[in-house]
């Protein structure tokens, strides 16, 4: 709960920024970058994740890291978002950064209308299946873009699920078998 209080509050004022500087689309995928940077593991990434959260290492080196890493590094950060970044270690929050940046996308996107949608398939989609989906969500969720992280599952048998946020749509024959076995009694 903390970490909510924490993060979206930081969140709306990145958001604040980002709309007040005409920047938004360049601030959220730089976010991206951020959690990117944040989560995914390798060499360099990983020390700079520790060393951004070590509360001994005093601010001056950690600002000096990310201007290096924004320097040398290939997500090259806008003004904006290193101002920013800069202004988190003043205030001794960049060890909740991956949580503020994940709060500002969906932020972001909420601003933007935009849904992100987890499609599973028994097997892969043809580009017109994945047109005809997004149109008919769109009207669902009245969202103007539809983003797709699509998956294949065999086991669905046929078919597909989609999930917008907490929300399941199980269109596959392997739902509709459970139903049937539900209706009569089994499990």
């Amino acid at each position: 709960m903390l970490v909510v209080k924490i993060a979206v509050p930081y969140a709306q004022a990145l958001l604040e920024l980002a709309n007040a500087t005409n920047s938004l689309k360049e601030t959220t995928n730089d976010m991206i970058n951020v959690t990117r940077l944040v989560v995914l593991p390798s060499n360099d990434d990983t020390s700079i994740k520790k060393a951004l959260s070590n509360p001994l290492i005093f601010r001056d080196a950690k600002k000096g890291m990310l201007t290096e890493f924004n320097i040398k590094g290939e997500y090259n950060f806008s003004e904006t978002t290193l101002t920013f970044l800069m202004l988190l270690v003043d205030r001794g929050r960049i060890s909740h950064l991956e949580d503020i940046a994940h709060k500002f996308i969906e932020l972001s996107y909420k601003e933007e209308r935009l849904e992100i949608a987890l499609v599973t398939s028994a097997i892969r989609l043809l580009p017109a299946q994945e047109e005809l989906i997004a149109l008919e969500l769109k009207l669902l969720t009245s969202a103007n873009k539809i983003r797709f992280g699509l998956r294949v599952d065999p086991e669905l048998l046929g078919g597909f699920t989609i999930q917008i946020g907490s929300q399941l749509i199980d269109m596959s024959i392997r739902g509709q078998l459970k139903q049937v076995g539900k209706l009569l009694g089994a499990t």
